[in-house]
């Protein structure tokens, strides 16, 4: 057997593997119990091996999992149904990632620039921003460091920093052909960055003003993670554009992206396209995940689970010297410190807790939303202690 590990080293995991999982609970092939805070990085909105969610995958395998776009999909439908029900717009294109929801978003404003007779369209993007690693979310990132290597980056693209109006007026005044505000409602690995309400509300008025299209990343946020089925719904606006992915099937991996007005009417056939984008496996599991969060109330439950945990930082960190703040909306929760901290991701997980940090100085928490009152205070209570040990050294020690 040899001895080069087969796959590629794009990552560098934790040295565990988790056999199976329980509701909230991660088990590895030892039988320690880890209490998961990060959902596969917002993916597993049901948790684990959800009775309802199995049930439905195991009985759509049974039926049919994949066909082809070329053929109706009910399923498909249906689910669309719902997110423009559940989002107020008007009509969804499936795929299968959030890179392949911002990447077709990115294409989208482009051909909308271009029906207008704009010839090399422009989108407003931001600092710290992350929108996926092909070459055009990549450029459209705001992320030096993931950047490098990878250049030329894709022109096209004009960045500003965000809740900072009047840099994007300035670039209303200066640049022309602009089509596009693309952002987040809440940055998530930029270090869990909300936008400001009034700063969406301001950008939205902008961008009706302008003709430009809105396009709100809802990868990471939506779903349900900041107790609303849409980030972006806190401040009472609808987007042109929406791009989901990660929590929406609960860990069967699916992309959309959801359009309103004009968006919706810039695709036509032959513009973009999926082999498993729609297919009826992952159109079942998104349809069950949110029939699931309807009937037990997973939306209220995010903003309290999230606020206990919240407070509950506050309370036991406020005092302690290198502690920045708390920031985030529901279960999508930043710790900000002030000096890098990845060691905190081995600390926690040898007493029992999943999580990562972003932005180097961020612990990072994205627990599923069916987390209890238990466990949120479990979360408190082991994950404070960790960083009062990482910032009780001196800065120039920690990781």
């Amino acid at each position: 057997m040899s001895a080069i590990n087969p796959v590629m080293p794009t990552y560098a995991p934790q040295p565990v593997a988790f056999e199976r999982g329980e509701g909230a609970w991660l088990f590895d092939a030892d039988g320690k119990r880890y209490l998961d805070c990060l959902s596969g990085i917002a993916v597993n909105t049901l948790g684990h091996n959800h009775p309802k969610l199995v049930a439905a995958i195991c009985d759509q395998a049974s039926k049919i999992m994949h066909c082809s776009n070329l053929f109706e999909i009910p399923l498909r439908q249906r689910l669309a149904e719902r997110l423009v029900e559940l989002s107020g717009m008007s009509n969804v294109f499936f795929c299968n990632s959030g890179l392949e929801a911002n990447e077709a978003a990115i294409k989208l404003a482009r051909l909308y620039g271009h029906n207008r007779g704009i010839d090399l369209p422009e989108i407003v993007v931001y600092e710290h921003a992350f929108h996926g690693r092909s070459l055009a979310t990549l450029s459209a990132t705001g992320n030096v460091k993931v950047q490098k290597g990878f250049e030329p980056l894709v022109p096209g693209f004009v960045r500003v920093p965000l809740n900072d109006m009047p840099a994007l007026d300035a670039v209303a005044a200066e640049r022309p052909n602009v089509v596009a505000v693309f952002l987040e409602a809440v940055q998530g690995e930029g270090g869990i960055q909300p936008a400001r309400i009034d700063y969406l509300r301001q950008v939205r008025e902008l961008c009706d003003r302008k003709g430009w299209l809105l396009m709100i990343d809802e990868v990471q946020c939506g779903t349900g993670r900041t107790g609303r089925w849409f980030a972006h719904q806190w401040a009472g606006i609808t987007p042109d554009v929406m791009p989901l992915a990660k929590g929406l099937s609960s860990g069967i991996p699916v992309g959309a992206i959801v359009a309103h007005g004009e968006a919706a009417r810039t695709f036509k056939p032959g513009n973009h396209g999926t082999t498993f984008g729609g297919n009826p496996l992952a159109m079942r599991a998104g349809l069950t995940t949110i029939e699931v969060m309807e009937e037990d109330g997973l939306l209220e439950n995010a903003t309290l689970m999230g606020n206990l945990i919240m407070d509950g930082m506050r309370r036991e960190l406020g005092n302690v010297p290198g502690f920045v703040e708390v920031r985030g909306m529901g279960l999508m929760i930043g710790i900000v410190l002030d000096r890098p901290c990845s060691e905190v991701v081995g600390m926690a997980m040898k007493a029992g807790l999943v999580l990562n940090v972003t932005a180097d100085t961020v612990v990072r928490l994205l627990p599923p939303l069916i987390f209890n009152r238990e466990q949120a205070e479990l979360t408190v209570s082991t994950l404070a202690p960790l960083i009062r040990e990482v910032l009780s050294r001196p800065l120039q020690q920690a990781a």
